[in-house]
């Protein structure tokens, strides 16, 4: 038997139930794709995007990754980014961290970890930036959650930055990027209230101007 095997079954199983609670459900999802969120989440096991928020395939697209950063070197954040955006016509984009984040924990100690540690530099880079802030958390689990909060709060402005969503912005498009985080021990998704829905909410430096 195949090592896959209960995955296979459990398929099966998940398949079944849907098509009982609507027959045409995969006829319907085969013919198009027409989600209007965009999720950027961290790769954890422990955070099924769908799932959290009571969403079926379909209705969410979705980019996964260690400690859900967007960088602007990034390609394949960006193409995630660019296609939902400007494809897909998305009317939100949902950063979403969580609590007790292993990537941000790993930002916070200085143990090598290999090329990973490049890509949690600008979250190193975050936490020496609030290194007094977080300082006056007492114990290391209220400061790694601190963190995960500035570092979901950071990537939404990294978003909004972008050329992608600031051009749509230019013409006229309805997107929003919204930060959030998910509390793995409660289940509860909180919203950080840092929505950012028009290029009049930027900073001036990284305003730009239209194409």
């Amino acid at each position: 038997m195949s090592d896959l095997q209960h995955l296979f079954d459990n398929n099966a199983r998940w398949a079944e139930s849907i098509k009982e609670e609507d027959p045409d459900f995969f006829t319907k999802l085969a013919q198009q794709q027409v989600p209007e969120y965009l999720w950027i989440g961290c790769s954890d096991a422990r955070v099924p995007a769908n799932e959290i928020v009571g969403l079926l395939p379909g209705d969410l697209f979705v980019h996964r990754n260690v400690a859900n950063v967007v960088l602007h070197t990034d390609l394949n954040c960006l193409s995630v980014i660019q296609y939902a955006v400007d494809a897909l016509k998305v009317k939100h984009i949902l950063v979403t961290g969580h609590y007790g984040c292993g990537g941000v924990r790993a930002s916070m100690q200085n143990n090598q970890l290999g090329l990973i540690d490049g890509w949690l530099r600008s979250i190193r880079d975050l936490a020496y930036e609030h290194r007094d802030h977080l300082a006056t958390f007492a114990t290391e689990e209220e400061r790694v959650d601190r963190l995960c909060e500035l570092n979901v709060i950071q990537q939404v402005a990294n978003v909004s930055h972008t050329s992608i969503v600031q051009n749509a912005w230019h013409r006229g498009q309805d997107l929003s990027i919204h930060g959030c985080i998910y509390g793995i021990k409660d289940g509860r998704w909180k919203n950080l209230n840092v929505t950012v829905s028009g290029i009049e909410q930027l900073p001036a430096q990284y305003r730009l101007l239209p194409q």
